[in-house]
């Protein structure tokens, strides 16, 4: 497993960040990537929801990025599995849901005409969209009709992996999700921890991980993902050659680069091989 050299979490330099109140919860909805942090954050999850009395209401989302327009997948093969090993290690209900329009992200880009990029993170809203829906049915299945469903969304974000996530609480109201028939309450019970925390915590409770960690992978999304650094792109074109050249084929089917600075052709060639 990759570990970065972050010995000190933003907890310790803060204080522990509020919990909501999980005993309150209608249900608690996990949204699971497979990753590490996400692996983190479910175990830190069951451990509340089980204080509170409460792991029978947990129920964890897997969202499916779909298979390219040549048959691979978007994410890393076999993080859907993984996700669902996670879960089902904690006795947590599991489900898996994709895009009700698109049969992959890269079918979406390809509609678009463009890559995203760090201003317009539509593949997130993508992912929302479907996060969305599968709310919706969780509130439907609940069927309180006095009141809003209180839902609590769990997502494995951590302040240290962008600008943007170091400035969010811990604990926040979804507004764009929640409505009159349901109060949405996004939290990210590891977002002050730190990499090596992350990882003590998987060693800990003997948490299955994704083989690309120990492949030289330090994040885990989209196998090729917009926002990831350049060590992480060319070890994920070397380990994921045909999806990256499906990629570049696309930047030059588009006429646009999968980022302005750094077309795939480019990553492909700071891996050894032939753009």
């Amino acid at each position: 497993m990759n570990e970065q050299t972050e010995l000190i979490s933003l907890q310790d330099l803060h204080g522990p960040d509020p919990v909501p109140d999980l005993a309150r919860a209608d249900r608690i909805v996990f949204s699971g990537s497979g990753g590490k942090d996400s692996a983190a954050a479910l175990s830190a999850a069951v451990r509340a929801a089980d204080a509170a009395g409460v792991r029978d209401r947990m129920v964890a989302l897997h969202i499916d990025l779909g298979r390219t327009p040549r048959g691979h997948t978007v994410e890393w093969p076999g993080t859907a599995d993984l996700a669902q090993e996670q879960a089902d290690l904690y006795g947590v209900p599991f489900a898996v849901r994709r895009s009700a329009k698109w049969p992959s992200l890269l079918h979406r880009i390809k509609a678009r005409g463009q890559f995203p990029n760090l201003f317009n993170r539509y593949c997130t809203a993508e992912k929302r969209a479907v996060s969305h829906r599968f709310i919706t049915e969780q509130v439907n299945e609940l069927a309180i009709t006095d009141r809003p469903a209180r839902i609590v969304l769990i997502l494995g974000l951590r302040a240290q992996e962008s600008r943007s996530r170091a400035g969010k609480p811990a604990v926040e109201t979804d507004q764009r999700a929640s409505n009159s028939r349901r109060t949405v309450t996004l939290w990210y019970p590891v977002l002050r921890w730190s990499t090596v925390e992350v990882w003590q915590r998987i060693r800990d409770e003997g948490l299955p991980y994704h083989w690309a960690y120990d492949q030289g992978m330090t994040r885990l999304s989209c196998s090729l993902c917009v926002l990831a650094s350049i060590p992480d792109l060319t070890c994920a074109a070397r380990l994921r050659p045909e999806l990256a050249r499906e990629y570049a084929d696309l930047e030059t089917e588009m006429g646009a680069p999968f980022r302005r600075e750094l077309p795939m052709a480019e990553v492909i060639r700071r891996t050894g091989r032939a753009a």
